[in-house]
C-alpha cells in the first residue's frame, strides 16, 4: 500500500478548517453544503475505492454539486486529506479507560487497528498530520494510558509511538494481504490448497525438517499459513512485555511507588 504523493496542503488553511475558524456560511442555492458534509462524502469514496480514487470531481458528483462549488468551502485536495483524517480520528474511544496500564495500552492498540480496518486509506497518507482537535484528542487519550507510572514525557510519547507503529506495520501486512485476495481471486486458505500439493510434490520434508515441522503446526493450528488476528494479538503482548520491562524499572528506581 504506498504513500499518495499528493499536493500538500495549505498549513495555514488547513489550519483554519480543522479548527473551524471563519468556516464559510452556506450558499443561498446550496444551503446544505457545509465542510463536515464534504468530509463525510469524501471519506465514504475513499473508504469504497481507495485514496487513489478521491478528487473534488468525484465528492461534488456524490453531492450532486458542481465541482466549483466545493472550492467555496476546501481549497483542494490536499486540505481535504488533512481534514478527513482529522474527522477520521473523531470517535476511536468512547468508553472510560480500563484501570491497568497493559489493558490501557491494549485499548489503544485495538483501537488503531479497527480505525486502520475501516478506513484503509489512511496508511496512504502522510505520516505527519496537521494537529486538529481530533488529532490532539486522541494523542492526549492515548498519552493517558502511560500517565502516572514514573516514565518521562518523553518516555511517554516514545511508549505511545511503539504501539501506534507496531499497529501500523501489522495493519499494512493484513491490508496488502486482503489486497493479493482480491487480485488473484483466493483467500490463503484458496490458496494453500492449490499450491500445497503442488510443493509437496516437489520438495522432501527431510530437506527443510524446521520448515516442515513448523509450517504443519502453524497449518494445524490455524487451518491457514497465516493468521492476521492470532499474529496481532501475540506481537503486542511481547511489545507490552518489553514496556513493563521499562515501567518495573522505572517502579524500582522510584522506590517501588
Amino acid at each position: 500500500m504506498s504513500t499518495q504523493r499528493n499536493k500538500p496542503s495549505d498549513p495555514a488553511r488547513s489550519m483554519a478548517l480543522l479548527w473551524r475558524r471563519g468556516e464559510p456560511t452556506s450558499r443561498r442555492n446550496k444551503p446544505d453544503l457545509s465542510v463536515d458534509r464534504i468530509v463525510a462524502a469524501a471519506s465514504e469514496l475513499a473508504d469504497a475505492e481507495g485514496l487513489g480514487a478521491l478528487s473534488m470531481r468525484r465528492v461534488a458528483d456524490r453531492l450532486g454539486v458542481g465541482t466549483m462549488s466545493l472550492y467555496t468551502y476546501v481549497p483542494g485536495k490536499g486540505e481535504l486529506i488533512d481534514l478527513m483524517v482529522d474527522a477520521a480520528y473523531a470517535h476511536m474511544y468512547a468508553d472510560a479507560p480500563p484501570e491497568h496500564w497493559r489493558d490501557r495500552l491494549t485499548e489503544v492498540a485495538h483501537a488503531n487497528r479497527r480505525l486502520y480496518m475501516r478506513h484503509p486509506w489512511i496508511l496512504q497518507t502522510v505520516t505527519m498530520r496537521l494537529l486538529g482537535p481530533h488529532c490532539l484528542a486522541k494523542y492526549d487519550r492515548e498519552l493517558a494510558a502511560v500517565d502516572g507510572l514514573g516514565l518521562t514525557e518523553i518516555e511517554m510519547d516514545s511508549t505511545v509511538s511503539l504501539v501506534n507503529g507496531y499497529v501500523e506495520s501489522t495493519a499494512r501486512q493484513t491490508l496488502a494481504l486482503t489486497e493479493a485476495e482480491r487480485e488473484s481471486g483466493m483467500d490463503v486458505e484458496q490458496w494453500w490448497r492449490t499450491y500445497g500439493p503442488l510443493l509437496a510434490a516437489l520438495v522432501d520434508d527431510e530437506d527443510f525438517p524446521l520448515a516442515s515441522r513448523v509450517g504443519g503446526a502453524v497449518g494445524a493450528a490455524h487451518q491457514t499459513v497465516y493468521a492476521p488476528d492470532h499474529e496481532f494479538a501475540f506481537g503486542l503482548e511481547r511489545v507490552l512485555d518489553g514496556i513493563q520491562v521499562l515501567v518495573e524499572a522505572r517502579s524500582a528506581g522510584n522506590g517501588g511507588a
